[in-house]
């Protein structure tokens, strides 16, 4: 509250000056700059950006002189003095027009933000107070940016799809090592690049408006110089940290160096980031209405909560480079590698819906997780009308896990799993572009090719097998020792020849003639190992699979985009020939089927920062291999798959309408998302439950399933403040097979966050916010609820010319409906630093889980039990750190 009080006593002696800038016909000019400049200091006060009606505004001392200095491209820059009053003035602004000078004008002040097209360009020591150390601590002071709780950026509600330094890939595919790593103070601009497109000619042609990229301008003293910093850090519990981290870059090569070492909880890469770590590659056919699903099977592997778990011990290294042996040739790539040892206990309550039965299960989970990537990208472009681009990626993990279970439900088992894969996948991508002379015609070829080879391993020791009268075991052995071997592999050929048509300005025809050819094999079998060492091997007619599975498909698409006003219209036809086949215990099933999907696309662009843009797409979804192998798996202690040949294809129609408005006159963003999807002849869940074990398979479901879900912020700066409140809110209904009988399953799942936060360059600046959570579940007329109110407050301050404080806390008041659960507890973490000015050390104090806190809550349901789990945590650590800048 201090804080505030201060604010405003310093705001009451600010005055508004307001007015229009205008061409000489009296129009409105938007996006024209408006800087005013101290006259006795030369230092710039205040800035603003003209929207659609011209209308700027800024805010100013009162009875302080001030240049006022107002620009737009390609007219003459207007400069005047102005006295500010003690009440507020207005000022109408004509600019005249002077195309033949657009690179003569000296540019003295650079704005905090200036629009270029669909590009935003923030200048970063324009939003800084100088406690920042991160990229994400930058992106945090931006408007309409933010950090996901996956570490991921996001700007305007979307994920940022790629992040350059330089115009240079920065590990191109995901933004989290970004946001994490690069140092703040090498930070020049961030440009914000809307409606990307990787390919100049494309641009236009496609619908490209969810496409954010950033691209990271550097300090003039960080070019061309090997810059970076090495921190250490040693502490309590014999806690420990090392983030050793080099960057360089040139206008012909880059080259960065990430490496890290902690035991303290902070997983630069998991399992999650890897699984989403794209290497920026995307289907050929993603948007031609067909999705063909090809698995990528992580052998249930258990996944720490929000990184946090009762203890977590990573190595990880990272190199990405870039090389331009000519002007028209790029080389760039990277590899990665990432051990994670982490320790997870949990305790949970899981309640199975048809059988009302509960199982009190505790859970201790010992991981060991190796991860490699490795990418190597060729673009080669001679000239404006071709470019070539070839591109493969690696992924490869070595993956062990032993878990020991006691469940307690109306028996006492004591269960230990052992689960092992070492999946492999190489994806390789070529694309060509071509555009004849007169632009008139262009070409885009693009091909992918996608290998995998996944080996889950799977083995339980218990006491007592839960299916003896479903596996022919034998039960006159001291435990149940039953192993199962499982192996996919996967070829896959994506490729399709795009030919656009260019009509005029504002239209254009796409034709397009592309494929999808999958393969998968798979092989399961099962077997008891006995006391005496020997192997019993369960009958391969039900027991074993050795399957395998094609999807062919074949289509024509053609679409028509037209601009008419404010409105953009891209309505499309596809037609599809599908042909599927699985072949095993000795016959084969084919199934084919001939389907027009149609889509349609329509933007109304209001003004050039607002729009509203409705979707419509139609899908067909084929699921993988493992759905379709007839004979018996294991999934886990409790649950048996058996898959179903017969089953076909899905139909999927989703509907979405988008609404965007960034406005820099007030300083406002406004974002907003409604999906609506509804899946015909949907593939469902069919168990048989008896207690807590089920015997589960596949079918297509008579029934449709339902889904609709919105999200939105609204965020706006007064001053020195910054406010936003937004949400996200997810409902669906699905129809279940569950003991032959049908089953309606609904959740309703509510997420509200509001925040208000200062701004100061030089007071200490302060957060706070309060995130509410509501989860609803309805399984056949078995409800449940959960509450999750969550207040949150932020510190930063710098001080006594070197010392920055740091705070961020976390209070979690969970319960249920019922009120059989309820569980308080917060997070606090902190850092204490201080580095003398123009020095390259710094010291400091860390703090971690400062309240020692010791479990977390999270609940979940699917289709046959809802649960709630309590996770342990790592404790309190406290760390002297030492860094040391290059």
């Amino acid at each position: 509250m201090l804080l505030l009080c201060v604010f405003f006593a310093s705001y009451a002696q600010e005055i508004t000056l307001k007015g229009t800038v205008k061409d000489s016909t009296g129009t409105g000019i938007e996006m024209a700059n408006v800087i005013a400049v101290n006259s006795a200091s030369k230092v710039l006060e205040s800035y603003g950006i003209t929207n659609h009606d011209g209308l700027f505004k800024l805010n100013l001392k009162a009875n302080v002189g001030y240049t006022v200095r107002v620009s737009y491209l390609g007219f003459k820059t207007v400069e005047f003095s102005f006295t500010a009053p003690e009440a507020n003035a207005t000022k109408e602004i004509v600019l005249y027009e002077q195309p033949d000078q657009l690179e003569g004008v000296e540019v003295t002040y650079e704005m905090p933000v200036s629009v270029r097209g669909d590009t935003i360009v923030y200048n970063t020591d324009s939003f800084v107070n100088g406690t920042e150390k991160k990229l994400k601590d930058v992106l945090a002071n931006l408007p309409g940016m933010e950090i996901n709780d996956d570490g991921q950026i996001e700007v305007e509600g979307k994920r940022v799809t790629k992040v350059m330094v330089e115009g240079k890939d920065f590990f191109d595919g995901d933004s989290k090592l970004a946001a994490d790593n690069i140092p703040a103070n090498a930070l020049d601009k961030i440009e914000v690049l809307r409606n990307y497109n990787e390919v100049t000619q494309m641009k236009g042609l496609t619908n490209d408006d969810d496409n954010i990229a950033l691209n990271i301008k550097l300090k003039e003293g960080k070019k061309k110089f090997w810059f970076g910093e090495v921190t250490a850090g040693y502490g309590t519990r014999e806690s420990y940290l090392a983030h050793p981290k080099l960057f360089f870059y040139s206008p012909d090569y880059s080259i960065n160096i990430i490496t890290d070492m902690n035991n303290i909880g902070e997983a630069p890469f998991n399992r999650r980031d890897f699984q989403n770590f794209t290497g920026g590659f995307r289907s050929p056919g993603q948007s031609e209405g067909s999705s063909i699903d090809i698995g990528g099977d992580i052998g249930g592997l258990s996944a720490a909560q929000n990184n946090m778990a009762k203890a977590i011990d990573t190595r990880f290294a990272a190199v990405n480079f870039s090389y331009s042996p000519t002007k028209t040739w790029d080389l760039s790539g990277f590899g990665i590698y990432s051990y994670t040892g982490t320790l997870m206990e949990n305790q949970s309550l899981t309640t199975y819906i048809t059988s009302d039965q509960v199982e009190d299960a505790s859970r201790a989970t010992d991981q060991k997780v190796h991860l490699g990537l490795a990418k190597f990208s060729s673009l080669y472009k001679p000239n404006d009308r071709l470019q070539v681009n070839y591109d493969a990626l690696l992924k490869m993990s070595e993956d062990d896990e032993d878990v020991n279970v006691l469940s307690v439900s109306t028996t006492t088992d004591e269960i230990n799993e052992k689960k092992k894969q070492r999946p492999l996948s190489v994806n390789q991508n070529a694309n060509l572009y071509y555009t004849s002379l007169n632009n008139k015609h262009i070409f885009a070829f693009e091909g992918q090719y996608i290998y995998q080879d996944e080996d889950p391993f799977y083995n339980s020791i218990r006491d007592n097998f839960a299916f003896v009268d479903l596996f022919p075991v034998d039960e006159g052995q001291s435990e149940y020792d039953m192993n199962q071997d499982k192996n996919i592999i996967t070829n896959r050929v994506d490729a399709k020849l795009d030919y656009y048509y260019v009509l005029n300005s504002k239209s254009n025809l796409n034709f397009t003639l592309g494929t999808t050819q999958s393969n998968q094999n798979f092989n399961s079998n099962i077997y008891q190992i006995l006391d005496n060492g020997s192997n019993l091997h369960m009958p391969m007619d039900k027991f074993g699979n050795d399957v395998t599975y094609h999807v062919s498909d074949v289509y024509l698409g053609v679409h028509y985009k037209m601009i008419a006003g404010i409105f953009t219209f891209n309505p499309g036809l596809k037609l599809h020939q599908y042909n599927t086949r699985n072949e095993q215990l000795g016959t084969t099933v084919h199934d084919n089927l001939t389907s027009l999907l149609p889509d349609l696309y329509i933007n109304a662009q209001f003004k050039k920062s607002e729009n509203l843009r409705f979707n419509y797409n139609v899908a067909r979804s084929f699921t993988d291999v493992s759905d379709f192998a007839a004979a018996y798996v294991l999934n886990n202690y409790n649950s048996v798959y058996k898959g179903n040949r017969e089953l076909e294809s899905s139909l999927n129609h989703v509907l979405s309408l988008n609404y965007f408005n960034f406005n820099m006159f007030n300083f406002t963003n406004i974002f907003g998302n409604i999906t609506y999807t509804k899946r015909i002849d949907p593939l469902k869940g069919n168990a048989l439950i008896e207690g807590i074990n089920r015997v589960g398979t596949t079918i297509n479901s008579n029934f449709n399933d339902e889904s609709l879900s919105g999200n939105g912020r609204y965020q706006r700066t007064f001053g020195k403040l910054k406010a936003g409140v937004g949400g996200n809110i997810s409902w669906s209904k699905n129809y279940n097979i569950v003991d032959a009988k049908p089953r309606i399953s609904e959740s309703f799942v509510q997420y509200y966050s509001a925040s208000l936060s200062t701004n100061f360059r030089k007071a200490p600046n302060l957060e706070l916010g309060y995130k509410y959570m509501v989860n609803q579940y309805d399984n056949g007329g078995t409800a449940t609820t959960y509450y999750t109110n969550r207040p949150f407050a932020k510190f930063d301050a710098a001080f006594l010319n070197g010392f920055i404080f740091t705070a961020d806390y976390d209070y979690y008041n969970y319960r249920d409906k019922d009120k059989t659960l309820h569980n308080e507890y917060g997070f606090l973490e902190a850092d204490l630093t201080y580095q003398k000015k123009d020095s390259h050390w710094e010291f400091g104090v860390k703090g971690t889980n400062l309240l020692d806190t010791r479990s977390l809550n999270r609940d979940s349901t699917n289709d046959f039990y809802f649960s709630t789990s309590s996770y342990l945590v790592q404790p309190r650590y406290v760390l002297f750190t030492v860094k040391y800048d290059l």
